[in-house]
């Protein structure tokens, strides 16, 4: 959780990650993601739900699970969204909501790999919005923002903005990994 003096109006409420970005993980990672090996989302998924039943993590109540998502034309070249097909998953053994089009991304984007920290902070500035077609005020929901690796937190952190900004009170990010 985000300690009650360091939260912002919109900033995230809490993060989890659940493993260091290295070794098994990073390769699974980036075999989902650049390898396009699909079947690998179901394993990540069944590692991540005992990972955080074994540790008793705990989230915020009536959890809606948001992949991050990608921009309509790199998810065409790529075929799917690796945060949504693992996120599907999660969101189904852990019995919470999953809402996969909640978050839009309004812009192509230079892809943030390869990026110093200011520039990744500059290049996903604004890129995301509420999808038109919902309305999360006074919902009762917490929201929680997935994605597969935190680095700087600021893909995360412009989507929970976009949800801050149209009303939404909690509002927290979940990864896989954490860079260190």
């Amino acid at each position: 959780m985000t300690h009650s003096k360091c939260l912002r109006k919109l900033g995230l409420d809490g993060q989890i990650s659940l493993w260091g970005y290295s070794g098994v993980a990073r390769k699974a990672i980036l075999a989902l993601k650049y390898k396009l090996a699909r079947e690998v989302a179901k394993e990540l998924a069944r590692r991540a739900v005992e990972n955080i039943n074994k540790r008793r993590l705990v989230f915020p109540k009536n959890p809606v699970l948001i992949p991050i998502p990608l921009y309509w034309y790199r998810g065409n070249v790529r075929g799917f969204n690796q945060s949504e097909e693992i996120g599907k998953l999660i969101a189904k053994d852990l019995g919470w909501e999953f809402a996969p089009d909640l978050i839009i991304r309004t812009a192509s984007t230079v892809p943030q790999a390869g990026l110093k920290r200011k520039e990744r902070l500059k290049n996903l500035r604004g890129v995301f919005a509420l999808n038109p077609r919902y309305h999360i005020r006074d919902t009762g929901y917490s929201f929680v923002l997935f994605d597969d690796v935190w680095t700087t937190g600021s893909t995360i952190k412009e989507a929970g903005k976009a949800l801050k900004r149209k009303g939404a009170f909690s509002v927290w990010g979940f990864t896989l990994a954490v860079t260190r």
